[in-house]
């Protein structure tokens, strides 16, 4: 005879919790599956914190893509807004040499150069936010079109050449740390922070969830699909221009080459993490653990020695696959 009081206690739900936690065993595997061909090199401290800091810029991205995602939007310029934000810092953090782009310009300090980048990287989006909100651009096209022209307007800028001999104190960005953890890092944390508030506490977030579940329920109830669209598109802009700084301090140097295919690993984090673009669905945590994948996967790749041109196939077929799987989700 069974007893009540054991019946009635909560069974563990194996399934929920798989559904739930899924894309985080999905990383558990790939570390464990890459801890075995690698023999153990790929678990070595100095391994990880290089997989922590490559993640970093990605992660940031990412995270503005969620945005556009959510809304069935898209952002195909973040790569080039890197490189387009990247060589204006620079240009703004050398130090006194032969080679400054700006000989007559004083010395100032690194908040000028990082302010200074934020503030095209916003601009850059903005203007997309513009193209998408009030002249009805898909976003895809209008993207598509900033990609083109933010690269070119980088090597205007630069002539083609990389902005190096930056300040110490900008290059602390991408290649310092603090205690022990790497400054991209920290900066990532803190900024996923922020984006878990303004997604899920404030009124925007919202609305952004609101316009991707159902445009036109979104309009009748009062909320402002343009005004919503503008402020992503600034939003991902201005992240993308903080990962921009961070790359270019992680190397040293800003260069107009930066950030290529950038918004392929961007959009692969944000997918596989389960932002669907279906519209409506997508957290910060998913993003995080998918740019983690991403680390890891091309970290993994390259102790390999998959050649890059091998890489960005398995990038697209992993892209191909989640939305695959997203889809079969949704029916």
């Amino acid at each position: 005879m069974s007893d009540p009081a054991v019946d009635s206690k909560p069974k563990f739900d194996t399934t929920g919790f798989i559904k739930t936690y899924a894309i985080l065993l999905i990383l558990i595997a790939f570390m464990v599956i890459l801890a075995i061909i690698t023999q153990g090199t790929f678990l070595q401290p100095r391994n990880l914190i290089n997989v922590v800091v490559q993640v970093a810029p990605i992660g940031i991205i990412a995270l503005g893509m969620m945005f556009a995602i959510i809304t069935k939007g898209i952002d195909l310029s973040v790569g080039s807004t890197v490189a387009l934000v990247a060589v204006v810092s620079a240009s703004l953090a050398q130090v006194q040499s032969d080679s400054m782009m700006f000989p007559g310009l004083p010395p100032m300090p690194v908040f000028v150069a990082v302010i200074a980048g934020l503030l095209v990287g916003a601009a850059v989006g903005a203007v997309v936010g513009s193209l998408v909100a009030y002249f009805h651009i898909p976003p895809f096209v209008a993207t598509l079109g900033m990609m083109t022209a933010a690269r070119g307007l980088a090597n205007i800028y630069t002539g083609g050449r990389p902005v190096s001999n930056l300040a110490d104190g900008f290059n602390w960005m991408g290649q310092g740390d603090v205690f022990g953890i790497p400054v991209p890092m920290i900066i990532f944390i803190i900024i996923a922070a922020i984006i878990w508030v303004v997604l899920n506490r404030t009124r925007f977030g919202r609305h952004v969830y609101a316009i991707g579940g159902n445009d036109q329920a979104a309009r009748v109830s009062g909320i402002s699909i343009g005004r919503v669209q503008f402020l992503i598109y600034t939003l991902i802009g201005l992240l993308a221009g903080l990962a921009g700084m961070i790359l270019a301090a992680r190397i040293g140097s800003g260069q107009p080459t930066l950030g290529v295919m950038l918004e392929l690993d961007a959009i692969t984090a944000a997918v596989i993490g389960g932002t669907s673009f279906n519209g409506g669905v997508g957290t910060v945590w998913g993003v995080v653990v998918g740019a983690l994948i991403i680390g890891v996967i091309n970290n993994g790749l390259d102790l390999m020695n998959v050649s890059p041109f091998m890489q960005m196939v398995v990038k697209g077929a992993i892209i191909v696959i989640a939305i695959i799987i997203d889809e079969r989700k949704n029916r």
